[in-house]
């Protein structure tokens, strides 16, 4: 099922995600229904505060980056259906020089900003058998999982970007916050108004 996609200025994008047990109810059909809601929205990732849970989730597919004709056949073979489910994360590493690199998000629509990330982590985590792992992540797939890393620490992409730049999106970020944007796919906002 699609599940719409929260919009900036809502509470739950800033909430620290609460861990997750096997246990957990409709786990599994969570996890399906945020690829699904990802794939619809032409995603890359999605994290389960975007979908308006609290929790320690997020799935990645980045597939779609390895149509990139710029990046080496070996890049884009590594991208080419790499596709993971992240329960209970936690980064235990982030290294090398930052580097820059143009991101967006589903939850702020129309917004693109250029971003400096650490090109290699070493995270911990779960996949939906509940095993734990440690593995470490290089380049655009390492780019991805901190972007959706940050959701589920209540972190935006805006956070990261200058003061002056933020000024300049700001009333692009308030439109947002009233539903005033429009998109492709399903979304719930905080405080919509009449367009």
């Amino acid at each position: 099922m699609i599940l719409p996609i929260v919009g900036y200025g809502h509470p739950v994008l800033r909430k620290v995600g609460e861990n997750i047990t096997e246990e957990h109810p409709d786990l599994k059909e969570t996890i399906t229904n945020m690829y699904e809601t990802m794939y619809n929205a032409y995603g890359v990732g999605l994290a389960a505060p975007q979908v308006g849970k609290a929790l320690r989730l997020f799935v990645i597919d980045t597939t779609p980056f390895s149509d990139d004709e710029d990046l080496e056949a070996s890049k884009q073979q590594e991208l080419k259906g790499f596709k993971r489910t992240f329960i209970n994360a936690k980064m235990l590493k982030e290294e090398g020089e930052e580097w820059c690199f143009n991101e967006g998000c589903l939850s702020i629509p129309d917004v693109r900003e250029d971003v400096y990330r650490n090109p290699k982590i070493t995270i911990e985590y779960c996949e939906e058998d509940f095993v734990m792992k440690t593995e470490v992540f290089e380049g655009l797939i390492a780019r991805v999982i901190q972007h959706e890393y940050d959701h589920i620490e209540g972190i935006l992409f805006t956070d990261k970007i200058s003061s002056l730049k933020k000024r300049l999106i700001q009333k692009k970020l308030k439109n947002i916050t009233e539903g005033k944007t429009f998109q492709d796919y399903r979304m719930r906002f905080i405080a919509k108004k009449g367009r």
